[in-house]
């Protein structure tokens, strides 16, 4: 197999992103490039039902996105999760680049995001929401403190995101076995 730089693959794939062409439809797991067949188009926020939730497990997060449409469509396979006014996002884990990630019709992908390893930390951000796009392109929702289960603010400190996966319980164990 003909390999390529990394230097490349990301050019490419920003190029890809930044001009919000359609994008691969495949879920990646491989490096490998998808056919034209394969091909699908960055949902419209508009397209996509979006939900943010405290976890019973302190300082996590469970958020989801559902294709409300009759069409498949992709988003960024790392959830856009950012925090108040504070800059940056959740970084994904296990580390990756942006890709496309299929969402079938009607279907759901679910996340799980890490706000703070210590919820107790007195060194954690205090905000009151939090935002959540499937895609960077597409304008996220935002979700008030109260709205999330946590009144008293969503502690912040290297929150991580997990990749959308095809299940809640995917999802939580994917990011249990990556801050462990």
């Amino acid at each position: 197999m003909r390999t390529r730089s990394l230097l490349t693959l990301t050019a490419t794939a920003g190029a890809a992103l930044l001009a919000l062409t359609p994008t691969a439809g495949a879920q990646p797991v491989s490096g490998a490039q998808p056919n034209a067949a394969e091909r699908l188009a960055t949902c419209k926020a508009s397209a996509l039902t979006v939900k943010a939730a405290a976890a019973a497990k302190p300082g996590v997060l469970r958020i989801s996105i559902k294709n409300k449409t009759t069409k498949a469509c992709s988003v960024d396979r790392i959830p856009t999760v950012t925090f108040g006014t504070l800059d940056g996002a959740a970084q994904p884990v296990p580390a990756t680049e942006s890709a496309p990630y299929r969402v079938a019709a009607g279907r759901t992908a679910y996340a799980a995001v890490r706000t703070a390893a210590d919820p107790s930390d007195t060194t954690a951000r205090l905000v009151d929401f939090v935002t959540v796009a499937g895609d960077p392109s597409i304008r996220g929702r935002q979700f008030t403190d109260d709205a999330l289960g946590l009144p008293q603010g969503v502690r912040v400190w290297e929150p991580v995101t997990t990749w959308w996966k095809s299940s809640r319980a995917k999802a939580d164990a994917a990011l249990a076995n990556a801050t462990r």
